[in-house]
């Protein structure tokens, strides 16, 4: 199992919209980073653990986990031409842009990112680093376990 980061504007998808949603489910949808699109497609398995991270919001940080529960599928978004998410080099026979489902584990108390940045036992965290945009990263287990411990 591996466990990762992944980040979500609240305003397009929050913990508690995953919560409400059916099945708890949702498809993650909109990476258009190639190197985040590769975590999900080469590397993320159903089962492993994620953080739901709030991103580009007055309060940034975990605000609960979830899991992978489907393996990487053709984003669908990226042939719709009325979604932002539209790329018009993809088609349906070689796909660019892929996502996966995850599913609400659990809601968490939010921990911050200034919370975070205290830590020293985090200071190798990817969300820590100076520069990362990434909106999906790779956790360290001994940090999953660290901050799976202080929520």
């Amino acid at each position: 199992m591996r466990y990762w980061l992944m980040k979500s504007e609240p305003s397009d998808v929050s913990i508690d919209d995953l919560a409400s949603m059916p099945e708890q489910t949702v498809a993650w949808y909109g990476v258009r980073n190639y190197q985040a699109r590769n975590f999900m497609r080469d590397q993320m398995r159903v089962g492993d653990q994620v953080f739901f991270y709030h991103s580009s919001c007055p309060a940034p940080g975990i605000a609960g986990i979830a899991e992978v529960c489907k393996l990487a599928y053709p984003d669908a978004t990226q042939f719709d031409s009325d979604s932002k998410y539209f790329d018009p080099k993809a088609t349906s026979q070689n796909p660019r842009w892929f996502n996966v489902d995850v599913r609400f584990v659990r809601k968490t108390r939010l921990v911050g990112i200034k919370e975070l940045r205290n830590h020293p036992e985090l200071a190798g965290m990817r969300i820590l680093q100076t520069g990362n945009r990434l909106s999906i990263t790779p956790v360290d287990p001994a940090e999953w376990n660290f901050v799976m411990d202080i929520i």
